[in-house]
């Protein structure tokens, strides 16, 4: 398989709070609560009250997952749930989906669902997304692994360990006939082991248009009549489909970085492009600040030294500790892990000394490593593959060569810090083209009538999901917009108090801003 680094962007907010990889510990399983409301059948279709009605059994989160015994230290309690694999088809293959709960510390409102973004993200961890907040003291905050992802049972898989490193080692941005030729041949085996190990009917029914009927029967499970959502990034694509299907069930929903659902797939990766070069700027300005910044003291030459820096690990990666060496991919894919948030500046702007001093890859593998969701041990959780999955049914693929390379050429203008210079006008067709599904959504306008007031909240220097998206989609959802003044990838729950504040005050008292409020 081979997806160049500059159309492999993810929408995900990553949870840097919680540890990738905690030590097991035993702990006691927790059954239900006591005070748990039954589940609610509100607006059940027929055929469907099996799934509605089954009873949830919390336990300890110790083994359902890497992060388990982390979030069952935390207090966090773990349940697995029944769903039809094919909602068309509630009697046939059955699927099961991972939860996660921290319980409401005060007077209890209801629950809270949470997701972090991706798509591909495991989000047991947003169980603690407020934790010690007003929010995690009204509502019982509750996170899914989405179906195909993490914990939930199946899992899209198509590569092992093995296969992944040994496709992160290639060079992706050969543009040349072969190099074309090559990169669709990747392609094509990858969505033929995905098939393979996954299973088309599985991979058939991965996308966000089951996952929200997932999310009314998670709803449903937990007692409540109604639905609290807070989505990131990806995350608002969930929240708006959720809201087209079911708007009388919506009691309140806040979408931070906001993906616009009538955007062309096309120009959304464009404007993530002019995204992620905003970041970049801003980022060499605040590098500029330090004696070593390997992007030297000039913002304006920092695109120029960036690509001297990386461009020489096409031909030669760099050394590292760990053997597998800083291809001039990860290079790439890190330093875009590092835009994400102000809070991994500091590691970015080491890993870019690292290089430029001692010729070494260290930091900004690790920063790979996390955006391609590879552990210490070497193993990889399944975000790239379910990530695969779910945009190829999601969206429909480009298909058109001409339109392609037209879109090859329009990423390198709108961010010169990813163009390596090997743009000639042409590039492969992506992956999605020969996915062994077809994809099941497409671009429209929303339609949400009834729908209660939502709130978007939108960053004005978001690098992933740009801040006109926001905009748009509070427009079309007929809701409120908040703006944050900043760059960085989401903010709700961020510590950004006239944020969290008008969050608060929605989510608790329904109280919906009279105008934009700027943060």
């Amino acid at each position: 398989m081979v997806i160049p680094a500059r159309t492999r962007l993810r929408r995900l907010s990553v949870p840097l709070t919680v540890p990738l990889f905690a030590a097991a510990v035993a702990l006691t399983a927790c059954s239900a609560s006591a005070g748990d409301p039954g589940p609610s059948t509100a607006g059940v279709v027929p055929g469907l009250e099996r799934f509605y009605e089954q009873p949830v059994d919390w336990e300890s989160c110790t083994g359902y997952g890497d992060d388990g015994p982390y979030l069952a230290r935390q207090g966090v309690e773990c349940a697995r749930i029944t769903v039809p694999l094919d909602y068309e088809d509630p009697d046939g293959r059955t699927i099961t989906l991972a939860l996660s709960r921290a319980e409401a510390t005060g007077d209890r409102i209801g629950a809270l669902l949470v997701n972090p973004g991706g798509p591909g993200a495991s989000g047991l961890s947003s169980a603690l997304t407020a934790d010690g907040t007003t929010l995690g003291d009204r509502f019982d905050v509750v996170g899914f692994d989405p179906r195909g992802i993490g914990v939930s049972d199946p899992a899209v898989r198509c590569l092992t360990d093995a296969e992944f490193d040994a496709e992160r080692a290639l060079d992706d941005g050969d543009t040349s006939p072969e190099g074309i030729a090559e990169a669709e041949k990747h392609n094509r085996e990858y969505a033929e082991l995905c098939a393979d190990r996954t299973g088309p009917d599985v991979l058939a029914h991965v996308g966000s248009r089951e996952v929200v009927r997932d999310m009314d029967v998670i709803r449903g499970v937990l007692g409540e009549d109604t639905l609290n959502f807070l989505g990131y990034s990806y995350g608002t694509r969930l929240g708006t489909l959720y809201a087209e299907r079911f708007p009388d069930r919506v009691r309140a929903m806040v979408l931070d970085g906001a993906i616009d659902p009538e955007q062309d797939p096309v120009e959304e990766i464009v404007l993530q492009a002019e995204g992620f070069q905003k970041a970049f700027d801003e980022f060499a300005a605040y590098c500029a600040g330090y004696a070593d910044c390997a992007l030297g003291s000039d913002p304006a030459r920092a695109t120029e030294r960036f690509r001297a820096l990386v461009d020489p690990l096409i031909a030669a990666p760099a050394p590292t500790t760990d053997p597998r060496g800083l291809t001039h991919r990860d290079a790439i894919t890190g330093v875009q892990q590092g835009l994400y948030s102000p809070s991994l500046w500091g590691t970015l702007r080491g890993g870019l000394t690292s290089l430029a001093v001692s010729g070494t890859g260290d930091s900004l593998l690790q920063l790979a490593d996390l955006y391609e969701g590879r552990n210490d041990d070497g193993t990889y959780s399944n975000i790239t593959d379910a990530f695969n999955a779910i945009r190829c049914v999601d969206d429909p693929p480009v298909t058109d060569r001409a339109l392609a390379g037209e879109l090859d050429t329009r990423f390198r203008a709108a961010a010169p810090f990813l163009d390596d210079g090997r743009g000639n006008g042409t590039a492969p067709l992506d992956v999605c083209v020969f996915w062994p599904v077809p994809a099941t959504g497409e671009p429209h306008t929303p339609e949400v009538p009834g729908l209660a007031p939502v709130l978007v909240v939108s960053t004005t220097g978001d690098p992933a999901t740009p801040y006109d998206a926001g905009v748009e989609l509070a427009a079309r959802l007929g809701g409120a917009l908040v703006t944050f003044e900043g760059t960085q990838h989401t903010v709700v729950l961020d510590g950004e108090g006239c944020v969290d504040d008008v969050v608060t005050r929605y989510l608790v008292d329904l109280q919906v801003p009279d105008s934009d409020p700027h943060c």
